[in-house]
C-alpha cells in the first residue's frame, strides 16, 4: 500500500500575549507585551495509504484540529514537513485543493441562499469539473447520497442530516484522494447516521479514497474505522488497530448473573478461591434484580470460572456478558496518560 499522507516530525506553537488572573491581571494585561508559547502539536509523526479510513481523535484542546488544518494547508506547521499526495498543503494550497474534499461538521461550503443545484454548479467550475464527470459523479452521489430528493431545495431549508449529505457530496464532486471529515454524524438521528456511515463505505469501496475522520462518536469509529490514532496534550499517544487498541486496554469484561439467593454471595469467597486481591475482582450486588455483576481482567480468569463457582452456591437463572466498550477504552487511555503527565509535572 502507498502512503499518500506522510506527516514527519510535525510541531505547531502558537505565541500569544500572556494572560493574568482576575481584575487587576486583565489591567496589567492590557500595558504587558509579554509573551507565552503554546505548543498544541509536538512532534507528531504518522502515516496513512491509499485507501484507508483512519480515525483521528482526541479531547478538545489535544491538538487533532491542529494537525488537520496542517493538512488541509490552513495552518503551516512550525517544525517538520506534511506531504499530501507528494505535495506540501500549506506551499500548495490551490494544487493541494484539487486533491482534498473536507466538511468540517456545522460549517458548510455551500452558498446559504442558493438552491443546492446552483451550488453544486459552482463548485463545478471551481474545480473545474468536465461535464462528462460531472453527470457521471452526480449519478454517483445521488445514489448513495439521496440528493435528488432536495436537490432543488435553497440550502437554509435543508434540515441538518439533508444539509450534511449535501456537503458530502460537495466534497467529493471532484472526486478527491483524501476526504477529511470532522464530525459528519453530530446532531444526526441514528438512520441518518445509517446512512451517512454507509455513504462513505461506499464512496471509499468505489473511489479507493482516504479518509480522515475525527469524531466524538465512537459509533463513526467502530462503523467505519480500520485504525486510529489517538492524540492527546500534543502528542500521539496510540496508533494501530481497533482489534490491537482492544486486545491491549480491552482487558475488562463484565459478568452479570440473575441468581436465586444473593445471599450466598460473598466478594471475600470469590477473592481467595481465585487468588486475586479485591480490587481486581469488582462486585456488585442488584437487590432489586436480585443479580450480581462480576468486572475482572480477562487474562486473569474466566467466564467459566465464576460461574460454576457460582452455580455451587446458588441457582443461576440468567446471564449476561459485556466487553469493554471502545469510549470506556479511550476514556481509560486518556486517563492514564494524565496520570502520568502530572507524575512527570511532580518530578
Amino acid at each position: 500500500m502507498n502512503n499518500i499522507i506522510e506527516v514527519n516530525h510535525i510541531s505547531k506553537k502558537f505565541v500569544t500575549n500572556k494572560k493574568y488572573p482576575g481584575l487587576k491581571g486583565a489591567i496589567k494585561g492590557l500595558f504587558s507585551r509579554e509573551k507565552e508559547e503554546k505548543v498544541a502539536v509536538d512532534d507528531v509523526t504518522f502515516s496513512i495509504g491509499e485507501g484507508e479510513i483512519v480515525g483521528y481523535i482526541g479531547s478538545n484542546g489535544a491538538g487533532k484540529s491542529t494537525t488537520i488544518k496542517m493538512m488541509t494547508g490552513i495552518l503551516v506547521p512550525t517544525e517538520g514537513e506534511i506531504k499530501v499526495g507528494g505535495i506540501e498543503p500549506g506551499k500548495k494550497r490551490k494544487q493541494n485543493a484539487s486533491n482534498i474534499g473536507v466538511v468540517f461538521g456545522q460549517r458548510t461550503q455551500l452558498w446559504w441562499d442558493l438552491p443546492l443545484s446552483e451550488s453544486f454548479t459552482i463548485l463545478k467550475e471551481i474545480y473545474d469539473v468536465s461535464d462528462e464527470q460531472y453527470e457521471e459523479q452526480m449519478e454517483f452521489l445521488n445514489r448513495v447520497l439521496g440528493l435528488e430528493e432536495f436537490f432543488h431545495k435553497s440550502v437554509r431549508t435543508l434540515s441538518l442530516g439533508q444539509r450534511m449529505r449535501a456537503d458530502l457530496g460537495a466534497a467529493l464532486l471532484h472526486n478527491p484522494k483524501v476526504l477529511y471529515l470532522d464530525e459528519p454524524t453530530i446532531g444526526l438521528d441514528l438512520v441518518v447516521k445509517d446512512n451517512i456511515r454507509n455513504a462513505i463505505k461506499e464512496i471509499n469501496e468505489k473511489y479507493k479514497t482516504t479518509v480522515v475522520l475525527t469524531t466524538h462518536d465512537i459509533g463513526d469509529i467502530e462503523e467505519l474505522c480500520s485504525r486510529i490514532i489517538i492524540i492527546d496534550h500534543g502528542k500521539i499517544i496510540y496508533d494501530g488497530s481497533l482489534p490491537e487498541l482492544k486486545a491491549k486496554y480491552g482487558k475488562k469484561r463484565t459478568v452479570t448473573l440473575v441468581v436465586k439467593d444473593l445471599n450466598e454471595i460473598s466478594k471475600g469467597e470469590y477473592a481467595n478461591e481465585f487468588h486475586m486481591q479485591e480490587d481486581s475482582l469488582i462486585i456488585e450486588k442488584n437487590e432489586k434484580e436480585s443479580s450480581v455483576s462480576f468486572t475482572f481482567d480477562k487474562d486473569m480468569l474466566g467466564i467459566s470460572d465464576i460461574v460454576t463457582f457460582t452455580m455451587n452456591k446458588t441457582e443461576v437463572k440468567d446471564m449476561n456478558i459485556r466487553e469493554t466498550e471502545l469510549a470506556e477504552i479511550v476514556k481509560e487511555i486518556y486517563n492514564h496518560t494524565l496520570m502520568e503527565n502530572e507524575n512527570e509535572t511532580g518530578n
